[in-house]
């Protein structure tokens, strides 16, 4: 987790660096459905490599955004979800859903 003293002054700039890139968001997206396998999420996000998506969930993990859950099977199955921390972005998504709805419809009057 980011310790405080390196947080940015701005609060925007911190969840730039938290959530700021469109990986991140799309993870957080599919696992607002609940929790999902590394492969589930791989396919709702088709453009992403396996190394990156490996990267983010870390990153993610270690900022305390998302829970890795391991369950000792063979072969080991793990499942991500968002933490009681990630699942308080769940209305900036609903805004951001909204907005782009909002938006389309715009762009195609």
């Amino acid at each position: 987790m980011i310790q405080k003293k390196e947080l940015p002054p701005c609060p925007v700039a911190t969840i730039i660096g938290l959530i700021g890139n469109k990986w991140k968001l799309f993870i957080i997206r599919d696992l607002l459905t609940g929790s999902k396998r590394f492969g589930e999420l791989r396919k709702g996000i088709p453009e992403i490599s396996q190394k990156v998506l490996t990267q983010n969930l870390r990153a993610m993990e270690e900022d305390g955004i998302i829970t890795r859950k391991v369950y000792p099977e063979v072969p080991p199955r793990v499942e991500y979800e968002l933490s009681d921390l990630g699942d308080t972005l769940r209305p900036i998504f609903d805004l951001m859903r909204v907005w782009g709805r909002n938006y389309q419809k715009l762009v195609k009057e």
